[in-house]
């Protein structure tokens, strides 16, 4: 686990105290007091980067004579995968002496970015929330960090049963979140905003530009909007690609050195997270657009061949691949077409390819008493182990496909975008799509075709016409019913069409909403409803708005898994989530953005401008029938730990879910009843994040006026170990 930290206080006068002589436990100070900033973990030294422009702390120069007033102190740091150089990174840092945030958001790759002008400190968050910044009240000032946890332990803070209970109730809707974290006091930047603090005083502001919704916007060429995708993406991989090579300690066989403390990690986990990985680039190979599109513009780049462990050096083999075969859960063959198009994309001459066999300890609930606590709770917990069983098998940096359906697909709700903007002949395709998914639809209406199915028409203009607070103030109301526990649309979706019909509402339910106890929704209402009144600032389309949402959920998700399946010295890469590609994503067209199989083409044509123009049958199709039987098999095969789990859970004891009636619920998923899966993935996940964060002893802070006491869960009863 990698983070930064520091703080920022107010100046010396009579009544604010002295700053406390604190320090992050195995810390590295970037800059110094009055405004400290560490970076924390196991970070590589060309991963943490501090540039000036004006003079530094010990009254010398970046370059140039010293003028007799000499200017503020003018520095940034630069800590992640940043594809630019140091006179860019000193360009953006003028930039932002005069104002200018978004130029600190504009470089390939994947960073957080810390300016300091004078006693304004500025922290870039990026716009899909993979990296996110989180901030505190704390000495008179305030603390900042990109982990909560940390911060947590600093203020001493307890429990927040209220966010918990919107996490589960409703995650994909950032209404009932709000800025919160499972740490009362503890606050978070929303993605595509910066956290600036001046003289402890804290601000957070947007970095994007606001679309106006009076005036409409011309729509983009698609195909110059594509190929701003190609260039995007290209420039992501490029970004990685230049980085120095890595080989992680203990390679290959060598035993390495416990790296000190890690924040949420114990020394056991240390011991056994110590066996090492491939040196050198690798990458994922499912036979899925996403993972073959990044490892096809990896291993096309230009470089020496052979991979690091010295595979087929003569045949110009230059990066390795990894897919993951699951032996237990695929026995139906339902990934079957895809593991034959890896097979044929890895027969590329550049590539080396591994085939990583899964038998029941990779299935889903394996190992959940074992792993690091994670900064916050998340259903990748459950899929860690499974996750942790491919990663092993990769390479010091590694690839994943991660967020390209977010930020290529078209949300539902995007449906209700197109009415707004008067472009009802978009929707046939699309629509048409859903009907032929489910079959032919019994209604049809002028100007669509006879399958068409008029409810999904319908859905669409209801939303379109339903205002953002009075979609809350439904949404709130639809809580507080008493049959809200068997309401149609929690029954879960059967096809396409109903999953699509779901998704056309401002908030709707999560899948683990059924299961919470009446309290608990009555809390996840009372946000809903102070959300509804709450200013937004620039308005947005439903559309825009859930897509957003969309993708801040998969990447807060992502967040924990790479910390919860985190392997020491590896590194893992979702360029999809850099900001460029989100960005050039955004910049796809409506019309486009909603055909079927828009996903798919647009990667081709990323391929084909790239020079790869080959691909196997059937490339790009989805499927989603892989992850189900693999929840539910790793149900069946963890049924009796899982029911034990749940016999004296600490969610009952926060008054969250009740214990009878997810034991009862989890039988009936694991005898085949036809249950939201997710949902109870995310109940269990839960649980057991909450298990591992009371285990925990000790804080992330040492120092003779440390905080005595961890983050403590208020309200919440320890329970024996199983």
């Amino acid at each position: 686990m990698r983070w930064l930290v520091g703080w920022s206080r107010a100046g010396s006068r009579p009544g604010v105290p002295a700053a406390p002589a604190v320090q992050p436990v195995g810390a590295r100070l970037l800059w110094e007091d009055p405004d400290p900033l560490w970076a924390v973990g196991d970070w590589r030294p060309d991963e943490v980067r501090v540039v000036h422009a004006g003079p530094h702390p010990d009254g010398s120069r970046s370059h140039g004579p010293r003028p007799a007033t000499a200017p503020p102190v003018a520095r940034l740091a630069v800590l992640g995968r940043c594809g630019a150089d140091d006179h860019q990174l000193r360009t953006g840092l003028l930039a932002t002496r005069g104002g200018a945030l978004r130029p600190l958001t504009a470089w390939p790759g994947s960073y957080t970015a810390v300016a300091q002008i004078g006693r304004r400190v500025t922290v870039t968050g990026d716009l899909a929330g993979a990296r996110p910044v989180f901030h505190a009240a704390w000495a008179g000032g305030t603390a900042y960090a990109t982990a909560a946890l940390p911060l947590a332990d600093l203020v001493e803070a307890e429990l927040d049963i209220g966010h918990l209970a919107a996490l589960l109730a409703c995650p994909d809707s950032p209404e009932a979140l709000g800025d919160s974290t499972p740490y009362t006091g503890v606050r978070r930047v929303p993605p595509g905003h910066a956290l600036v603090v001046r003289d402890g005083a804290r601000d957070v502001t947007s970095y994007e530009p606001a679309a106006s919704l009076v005036v409409a916007a011309p729509e983009p060429d698609a195909d110059q909007a594509v190929e701003g995708v190609r260039d995007a993406l290209v420039e992501a991989v490029r970004a990685r690609f230049a980085a120095p090579r890595h080989a992680p300690n203990g390679f290959p066989r060598t035993p390495a050195p416990d790296p000190g403390p890690v924040p949420g990690m114990g020394p056991a986990f240390r011991r056994a997270a110590r066996g090492g990985v491939a040196p050198g680039i690798g990458a994922d190979l499912s036979g899925g657009s996403a993972s073959a599109t990044l490892a096809l513009l990896a291993a096309g780049l230009p470089g020496a061949p052979g991979t690091p462990l010295g595979h087929g050096t003569s045949a110009g083999e230059r990066l390795l691949v990894v897919t993951f075969n699951d032996l237990v859960a695929d026995r139906g063959g339902a990934r079957e077409a895809e593991l034959e198009r890896a097979r044929a994309l890895a027969a590329d001459p550049r590539l080396h390819h591994v085939v990583v066999a899964a038998a029941e300890d990779a299935l889903p609930y394996a190992d959940l008493l074992d792993g690091p606590l994670t900064d916050e709770p998340s259903p990748a917990l459950v899929t860690a182990a499974r996750h942790r069983h491919r990663l092993a098998a990769g390479s010091a940096d590694h690839f994943t496909g991660h967020g390209a359906r977010q930020v290529l697909d078209a949300h539902p709700a995007r449906l209700a975008d197109l009415l707004l903007g008067r472009r009802r002949r978009h929707l046939l395709r699309p629509v048409s799509a859903l009907a032929r998914a489910d079959g032919p639809g019994p209604t049809a209406i002028a100007g669509f075709s006879a399958s068409v199915p008029f409810t999904v028409y319908r859905a669409a203009r209801r939303l379109a016409r339903t205002s953002y607070r009075e979609g809350l103030e439904g949404a709130a109301a639809r809580f507080l019913a008493p049959d809200f526990a068997t309401a149609e649309h929690l029954t879960g979706a059967a096809g396409a069409v109903d999953a699509s019909l779901a998704a056309l509402t401002w908030c709707r339910p999560g899948p683990a909403a059924r299961w919470l106890t009446g309290a608990a929704l009555a809390e996840v209402s009372v946000r809903l409803q102070a959300a509804a009144v709450r200013p937004t600032g620039a308005a947005q389309r439903p559309g825009e708005r859930r897509a957003a949402a969309a993708l801040a959920r998969h990447a807060a998700d992502l967040r924990v898994l790479e910390q919860a399946a985190e392997i020491r010295g590896q590194r893992l890469h979702a360029p999809f989530l850099d900001n460029q590609v989100v960005r050039a994503c955004r910049a796809l067209p409506q019309a486009l953005r909603v055909q079927p199989g828009a996903r798919a083409s647009v990667l081709r044509s990323v391929l084909a401008g790239a020079g790869i123009r080959e691909l196997p049958p059937g490339w790009g199709a989805p499927t989603h029938a892989a992850h189900a039987a693999a929840a539910r098999a790793g149900l069946r095969a963890y049924a009796a730990l899982l029911l034990r789990l749940f016999d004296a859970p600490l969610l009952a004891d926060a008054g969250l879910v009740e214990a009878g009636v997810v034991r009862d619920a989890l039988q009936s998923a694991a005898e085949g009843a036809s249950l939201p899966l997710d949902g109870l993935a995310e109940l269990v996940a839960t649980e057991i994040w909450l298990r591992r964060l009371l285990a925990r002893r000790g804080t992330c802070w040492t120092g003779p006026t440390a905080p005595r006491m961890r983050a403590v869960a208020g309200g919440v009863v320890p329970r024996p170990s199983l």
